[in-house]
């Protein structure tokens, strides 16, 4: 372990600083979900439940229309302002959400929700402000802190939504945005790289980010990921209601286990970083979790073979989480990573929209074993898609990269 690059002060303080936001984001999506289809039922219009449908997804949907738009904004006028003018959008639209009176009026706060689609930019302001030989660690941070999110919102959105309702969530919601405004702003600006410097006559339009092969694979990741992930979160609380367990008490099990995930997935990004080996590291991951859709077919009513399933589906799910954005940041152009990024973030944006629809289908037609072919079959079709990846190898040595620098990608063929 001697050989692992140790974040500097900063590196460890604005990684912190930038997953507490991004979480914080996240925790505006999944606090109201264990609820809101109870809560919306309230409201002049809750009788229609393809409505409350549309309440729950059109957050994802205006994200993925805003998330190019914003990266490439972050790119030209920088990260600081751009992530603290979507995180007051994001914060104005739960407020409106608090004080909705109706469905209509809650679906076009939720919408004004997702337009805060500061997620590329987060990313961006990470990758510049950390080097690239501990950018996966800080990634990391990130994808943890997205899962931490969850489990906590499976935790506190019953006792809160019973004493202030969907109102008192929409506000605490909006509350910690604001916090989270005045973090960043706080944060230090991004240094000014020769790199950046150097690349930003030749900048490519984004029809050519999209097109390029490698990034191509990385988006079509995050999207089949995000797909199976909001798909598994359709069948996985079906299938413990089967076994017996209230709603109530289901984050009992996710909780323990997505604290062992995370310690899991701690070795594989160390031994990927001292190697420069992700490509491995990344393949085996995507065949960790084809045998994990195995185990929960296999499972029947069996207690003991349901949490390894979720266990190791968790922890499958947060080391590519982990490695992806990491990658996309290496191979995408140094002065173009928010525009990169934000195709990226559509991708998984469109990916949670589509999951979900997916899965309550899939449900609907062929019960919960339904979702797990689906995703056994899109986790098939990744994983070839995957083998084009090529290695992204070893980081520079840090004697010749600053404290905080971040210098991009080496040119790759393409």
């Amino acid at each position: 372990m001697s050989d692992r690059v140790a974040f500097t002060p900063q590196e460890r303080r604005v990684s912190l600083s930038l997953a507490s936001v991004y979480g914080l984001r996240m925790l505006g999506l999944f606090l109201v979900l264990p609820v809101l289809a109870l809560g919306a039922r309230d409201l002049p219009g809750g009788e229609d439940a393809a409505l409350i449908g549309l309440a729950m997804g059109i957050y994802g949907l205006t994200q993925a229309f805003l998330q190019i738009p914003f990266g490439l904004a972050s790119d030209r006028w920088g990260r600081k302002p751009v992530i603290v003018f979507g995180l007051l959008v994001f914060a104005g639209g739960s407020l409106l959400a608090a004080v909705a009176e109706d469905l209509y009026w809650l679906i076009f706060a939720r919408a004004l929700q997702g337009a805060g689609a500061v997620s590329a930019a987060v990313s961006a302001f990470l990758a510049d402000l950390t080097r690239e030989e501990v950018r996966a660690r800080a990634m990391a941070l990130v994808g943890a802190s997205i899962g931490l999110s969850f489990a906590v919102s499976l935790v506190i959105a019953p006792p809160i939504f019973g004493l202030a309702g969907l109102a008192g969530l929409f506000s605490l919601t909006g509350i910690l945005a604001f916090l989270a405004a005045f973090a960043v702003w706080r944060m230090p600006d991004p240094p000014v790289s020769s790199a950046s410097a150097v690349e930003t006559p030749a900048l490519r339009n984004w029809q050519s980010l999209l097109r390029d092969s490698q990034l191509a694979r990385l988006n079509l990741g995050i999207f089949c990921l995000m797909a199976i992930q909001t798909a598994m979160f359709v069948a996985i609380p079906f299938a413990l209601d089967g076994l017996g367990m209230a709603l109530a008490d289901h984050w009992i099990v996710y909780l323990p286990l997505l604290a062992l995930a995370f310690l899991s997935i701690v070795p594989a990004i160390f031994w990927a970083e001292r190697q420069g080996r992700f490509r491995p590291v990344f393949l085996g991951a995507i065949a960790f979790l084809l045998v994990t859709m195995g185990i929960f077919l296999s499972a029947g009513a069996v207690f003991w073979l349901w949490l390894l399933g979720i266990w190791a589906f968790f922890t499958g799910f947060n080391l590519l989480e982990a490695l992806l954005p990491s990658w996309v940041s290496r191979v995408a152009p140094a002065a173009q990573r928010g525009l990169a990024l934000g195709i990226y973030n559509t991708s998984q944006s469109l990916g949670l929209f589509l999951g979900g629809l997916v899965g309550g289908l899939a449900v609907r037609s062929y019960g919960v074993d339904g979702i797990f072919v689906a995703c056994l079959a899109v986790l098939l079709f990744w994983g070839m898609m995957a083998t084009g990846l090529r290695e992204i190898g070893l980081r520079s040595p840090p004697a010749s990269v600053g404290p905080i620098t971040a210098t991009g990608a080496p040119p790759i063929d393409r």
